[in-house]
């Protein structure tokens, strides 16, 4: 068993934080400034967005929108387009499963023959 504290993390901006990363899936943490965005963008995975601290506005591919704070959960499937943008100064949890998804971009060197 592995445990974390997510809030008491020190995780600095701009560079999230991975917590545990295996075939099954992927637990990341970031934190995102309020007025800072990840700006429209998909995964490869299926993705789940927890919100650990702080408030977050999420935009879906078809425009609509929703906001939320501590404990707001969203899930993406895999390609589905999306942007995040922090409302107040925001700690996020992200797990992508598997890892990494059909068609990243880390998949084409597994699948290359081994020359040796």
């Amino acid at each position: 068993m592995q445990t974390w504290d997510i809030s008491a993390l020190d995780v600095d901006r701009h560079h999230p934080e991975v917590l545990s990363s295996d075939e099954e899936g992927r637990a990341i943490v970031l934190e995102l400034p309020a007025g800072e965005r990840l700006a429209e963008h998909q995964v490869h995975e299926r993705a789940w967005l927890v919100v650990i601290s702080g408030a977050v506005e999420i935009t879906g591919p078809n425009g609509e929108e929703v906001s939320g704070g501590v404990g707001l959960l969203a899930t993406f499937e895999p390609a589905e387009r999306h942007e995040v943008a922090a409302t107040a100064d925001a700690r996020l949890l992200l797990v992508l499963s598997p890892w990494p998804g059909e068609g990243h971009p880390s998949n084409a060197a597994r699948s290359e023959p081994n020359p040796g």
